[in-house]
């Protein structure tokens, strides 16, 4: 029998055509997903990739199972949201990315849990692979997270708008600048993030530049992004409203729009609570404006 985990693994690895790159984006360690591959290849008696010295490719059999793989991860995705309306939902999953949430501010919080006394909330903090924080894959009910992504799946609102700046160490030339234009970094070693992430995500957090694999860091987590900056020497955007760590600074950026913080449900959820949410968060966020 074929779990869903498996195929999970197998759909990671097919769009990589690299089991160490997938390892990393699954978070986990190489030998134990090249095993699950093996085993799911015994269980359906076919060999899904070819591996060769320059590399992996899908044989036909996985080129077959690919996009099967992907519908049934999608629909067992949505099955939350299928049945939360026959079971009284009473408990929403809220997706964020980074600081999101803390920059939608508390009045939201506070104002939710007064419509909703009886609500559990269940938190689940994103990273920078999926902007939409598992909202399009069923794994969320809502997100407070970042744009711009374009996922023809998910309905967004925006909350605010914040401009973004450049990271960089605090003993860069560049650190005591007032504002840096964009075309002064082409050439500077960024960290970037997955290329599997949504392509508008991953273009605008780079600032529009084409990225050279040889040269450019990947972080998967904000904390990454710092870490890179301090350990590596790189730079890259972020919003300005960011929390600051030691030895860092953003300095504002030209060139660059806006960042927009946004609520994210599915566009077919129907669910009172969760558009109970999207109305709380928009409520609070046009109050907040000055």
């Amino acid at each position: 029998m074929v779990d869903l985990r498996s195929l999970g693994y197998f759909v990671a690895v097919a769009e990589e055509l690299n089991v160490s790159r997938a390892a990393a984006r699954l978070h986990m360690s190489q030998p134990p997903l090249s095993r699950a591959i093996q085993q799911l290849e015994v269980d359906l008696g076919a060999e899904l990739f070819t591996r060769s010295a320059q590399g992996m490719t899908l044989t036909p059999a996985g080129h077959v199972l690919l996009p099967e793989a992907r519908d049934l991860l999608a629909r067992a995705g949505s099955l939350p949201s299928l049945i939360a309306p026959a079971a009284d939902m009473r408990t929403i999953t809220i997706g964020t990315l980074a600081d999101s949430v803390d920059r939608a501010g508390g009045t939201l919080i506070d104002a939710f849990r007064s419509r909703y006394p009886g609500v559990e909330i269940r938190i689940v903090e994103g990273d920078l692979t999926n902007p939409t924080v598992g909202v399009d894959r069923g794994h969320t009910d809502v997100a407070l997270t970042r744009g711009p992504f374009r996922s023809p799946a998910v309905a967004v609102a925006e909350l605010r708008r914040d401009p973004v700046g450049v990271v960089l160490r605090d003993d860069d030339p560049l650190a005591t600048r007032d504002r840096v234009e964009l075309d002064e970094l082409r050439d500077r070693r960024w960290f970037r993030v997955p290329d599997g992430a949504d392509p508008l995500w991953r273009d605008y957090w780079s600032g529009g530049r084409t990225h050279a694999a040889h040269t450019d860091t990947v972080v998967r987590t904000v904390r990454e992004c710092v870490q890179a900056v301090l350990w590596s020497g790189c730079i890259g955007l972020a919003p300005l409203t960011i929390t600051r760590q030691p030895g860092v600074v953003v300095v504002p950026m030209d060139g660059v729009a806006p960042s927009p913080l946004v609520v994210a449900w599915r566009r077919r959820d129907r669910r009172p609570l969760v558009h109970g949410f999207v109305d709380i968060a928009t409520t609070a966020a046009r109050r907040s404006r000055p």
